[in-house]
């Protein structure tokens, strides 16, 4: 018979040895749109122990945020530490691997499935949620990786120039009116970040 989520995945005592903690995020610039994750992970003293992040092509906010639940779980696995603890700002995703919410969605599914199962390989694991303000590391990192996969260079503030063989950044004509861009010529897909450069002419 199987055991309830919370005893499971949630023991109510360490069995001893060390925890590593790992801050999670995923993003998407345009649900779905460009998407990355970021996960900074840290050891029992606080000491920075990895930063990860990927840039994922177009995908959504919750498939963005298993990723880098997926990626933190592979981490630990590979790099022998049995006891993970998770702090994630997606409540959706605690709730979900704390089995308190059902997996409906297609998408998510497989992604639910498989960090089950590699929870599963772990001595320990738990996992928690917190507002995005107490998530700014894996926050930075997820931006980060959304910033390079986009042909960004450096953090996501303002524009940034295109990475080295990119090519040159395409243009679409417009006016501006009440303060709204109004496009003449051009088109610009979802999600897509544009700088705006005044021509007086």
């Amino acid at each position: 018979m199987p055991h309830p989520a919370n005893e499971s995945l949630f023991p109510a005592e360490p069995h001893g040895g060390a925890w590593i903690t790992a801050y999670c995020d995923g993003g998407s610039r345009g649900n779905p749109g460009p998407a990355g994750y970021g996960v900074f992970i840290q050891g029992a003293g606080g000491e920075t122990v990895a930063e990860l992040s990927e840039f994922l092509g177009r995908a959504t906010n919750n498939v963005a945020e298993y990723q880098a639940l997926l990626a933190a779980l592979e981490y630990a696995l590979k790099s022998g530490h049995p006891r993970l603890k998770v702090i994630a700002d997606s409540e959706l995703l605690v709730k979900q691997i704390q089995g308190r919410y059902k997996v409906n969605s297609p998408d998510l599914r497989p992604l639910y499935e498989e960090a089950r199962r590699q929870i599963a390989q772990l001595d320990s694991f738990r996992i928690e949620h917190v507002l995005r303000g107490k998530n700014k590391q894996a926050d930075r990192l997820a931006n980060l990786a959304m910033d390079k996969g986009m042909g960004h260079s450096g953090g996501s503030s303002g524009p940034s120039p295109v990475a080295p063989g990119a090519g040159p950044r395409p243009a679409a004509k417009g006016y501006v009116k009440n303060g709204v861009v109004h496009l003449i010529e051009g088109e610009l897909p979802e999600g897509a970040f544009v700088l705006v450069t005044l021509d007086r002419q």
